[in-house]
């Protein structure tokens, strides 16, 4: 609005008005962790202004006695979370208290309708705490007044789909936010209750924060204290401070570096995947400190995107504090930082790998697809990270590692086999595991996006090449099986009418039609031949429209099936080449191997009236 000097009223976003419609409508046991995600802010607040101080000549007068200050009134049922930061301006309220500035905001509101057991962490996790004042505040005002400028604002709501904005007077540069409580939230106007929440959730913020003159946090940095002498609970409580979470870490690393490059960090691993995890970004939530002076919530290039799962901070003592956060990306410090934590927490993930596999396979399915990523992108550690890497397989319902799979393959197995999809359901059930299953040769089953890409990579491992069994030729010959034998002496069907009236049928449809040598119960399948792209990583293209069209796959028919084995009988009559029951067989027999594959019939309307016409005659 052009008036910026009247009292303004806006909507919220649409998202946040759904937010607050949840958490203002709901009651939960866990609601004092507002507090903590104020305090949060406010030290945020703090650390900006900090660093914003060392680079910024107009604010070189700015006092470095930055302190979080509490404020009850009983009596108003008021509680109020001041600080001496940064602050905010008319545009950054707008921006900062209107919206979720985040991609993935419609899954998040979702996630909260289907979990609200569970909401408190959920908005936590997502980074959206402020709006959980509203949990306990019939009204939020925040009056503030940035560094550096002289207007003063006060932003009010009731949280009921509008706030407001007005000029207001504040004297001194920070930020205030006043929670007018409800009633059933009485108990958070009382000094107990405050020092109790400020004590479990914010001891180790390291800005005091007072209730008059009395300091209730030790306002010391946690990971400059020795290991020994920090609790698992101060470790987690910490951990829900930084990642805004609320669950448990899964691992914790707390390591100090001295030489080259001297640096601490405190990081962790958590238990529950983070919203944002896939999100395109694909930002990295470590804090950076230099000397402990905060300098960015997000520094690119701190930590490779593909461990972006980790929460905490890295303090470094050899980075400058007067460096652009521009310029600190390409600074050489920062990079040999990046690779000695890097190669630090592959090591930890790879003992946590073997000391609890159980344990692991949790972590796994919620970050493996992400770690996956790091086979594609650093392949200076590609095989550190395959050693960590576990996958589905036809073994057990566990999980494997590449070297336990070559451990266990066949005599005369000289190919690690997989098959890629984007279901794992389906793939298990794929029909292009039957012959392998025959024989008892262990196939991987990958499902996850990153799957296709990092196999363009990763070639072979321990001297054995890794072989799509939807592609080329399925290769089992040399590998046998007492059960294998049995099928093998059936094998006796002559197909070459058939495969000849076939081909003439579908023509160009397909690239070849072949007797298969991997199908043992279903009918027919598809498979790409040798040198052709394989069919998962075709479908993937076309999705993302870097693919028009795909080469024409091969058809392979299983000579023991009942209904190839009549179909091969009938080619073989005098009218076989005006049959149309052998005809009509071609195509519905192409269309239900494109319908196992999870695609749709060539041509949906004749398929109907080609099954019709088969089952009416077989009727």
């Amino acid at each position: 609005m052009s008036n910026a000097k009247a009292k303004e009223t806006f909507s919220f976003q649409t998202e946040v008005g759904q937010l607050l419609d949840i958490v203002a409508g709901s009651l939960y046991s866990n609601r004092e962790v507002f507090l903590r995600e104020l305090v949060s802010n406010a030290s945020d607040a703090c650390d900006k202004l900090r660093y914003a101080a060392l680079t910024d000549p107009a604010l070189a007068e700015v006092s470095d006695d930055f302190a979080i200050m509490l404020d009850i009134d009983a009596k108003a049922k008021t509680i109020s979370v001041s600080d001496n930061g940064i602050g905010m301006n008319h545009a950054d309220l707008l921006e900062t208290l209107g919206t979720i500035a985040k991609s993935g905001t419609g899954a998040f509101i979702e996630a909260l309708k289907a979990k609200e057991q569970d909401t408190v962490g959920l908005i936590g996790q997502f980074g959206v705490g402020f709006y959980s004042a509203f949990m306990v505040a019939k009204r939020v005002d925040v009056l503030t007044r940035k560094a550096g400028e002289q207007e003063s604002w006060l932003w009010s709501s009731d949280g009921k789909g509008e706030f407001s904005v007005e000029p207001a007077q504040r004297d001194a540069i920070g930020t205030s936010v006043t929670l007018h409580l409800k009633k059933e939230a009485k108990e958070f106007a009382e000094e107990a209750r405050i020092r109790h929440i400020i004590k479990t959730y914010s001891e180790h913020i390291s800005f005091p924060v007072k209730l008059g003159d009395e300091t209730l946090n030790s306002a010391a940095a946690i990971w400059t204290r020795p290991a020994k002498d920090i609790t698992k609970e101060q470790y987690t409580e910490f951990y829900r401070l930084t990642a805004h979470a609320y669950d448990e870490p899964w691992h914790v690393m707390h390591n100090r570096v001295e030489g080259t490059v001297n640096h601490t960090s405190l990081l962790f691993i958590p238990t529950a995947a983070p919203f944002d995890l896939f999100d395109a970004e694909r930002k990295s939530h470590i804090k950076l400190f230099v000397n402990r002076v905060f300098i960015s919530e997000a520094t690119k290039d701190l930590l490779p995107t593909y461990l972006r799962f980790l929460r905490g901070i890295v303090d470094s003592q050899d980075l400058s504090l007067n460096v652009s956060r521009e310029m600190l990306q390409t600074d050489p410090t920062l990079a040999k930082i990046k690779t000695s934590i890097t190669k630090k927490v592959l090591s930890e993930i790879k003992k946590k790998a073997k000391k609890d596999p159980e344990d692991y396979a949790a972590f796994w399915t919620n970050f493996g697809a992400v770690l996956k990523e790091g086979l594609v992108e650093d392949p200076a550690l590609r095989d550190r990270i395959l050693e960590v890497c576990r996958f589905v397989s036809t073994h057990e319902n566990g999980l494997t590692s590449l070297s336990d799979y070559v451990a266990r393959c066949k005599d005369g197995q000289d190919a690690i086999y997989y098959i890629s999809g984007e279901d794992a359901a389906k793939v298990a059930q794929s029909p292009h595991l039957e012959g392998f299953k025959a024989k008892g040769v262990e196939v991987l089953l990958l499902s996850d996006h990153v799957d296709e890409f990092w196999l363009q990579h990763i070639t072979e491992f321990e001297g054995k090449p890794l072989k799509s069994i939807t592609r080329g030729s399925a290769d089992l010959d040399q590998i046998s099986s007492e059960e294998q034998k049995k099928d093998d002496n059936n094998d006796t069907v002559d197909l070459d009418a058939l495969i000849a009236s076939f081909k003439l049928e579908l023509g160009d449809t397909v690239k070849d039609i072949r007797r298969s040598k991997r199908l043992t119960d279903s009918p027919v399948c598809l498979i790409a031949d040798e040198g052709d792209m394989d069919v998962n990583l075709e479908r993937i293209l076309k999705r993302h429209g870097q693919l028009q069209n795909g080469m024409p796959r091969v058809l392979e028919l299983n000579p023991n099936h009942q209904v190839i084995a009549k179909l091969a009988e009938r080619s073989k009559n005098a009218d076989a080449g005006s049959d149309e029951l052998l005809k009509d067989a071609a195509h519905l027999l192409l269309d239900q191997a494109r319908i196992v594959e999870g695609e749709d019939p060539t041509n949906p309307a004749e398929f109907v009236r080609r099954l019709g016409s088969v089952m009416a005659k077989a009727l």
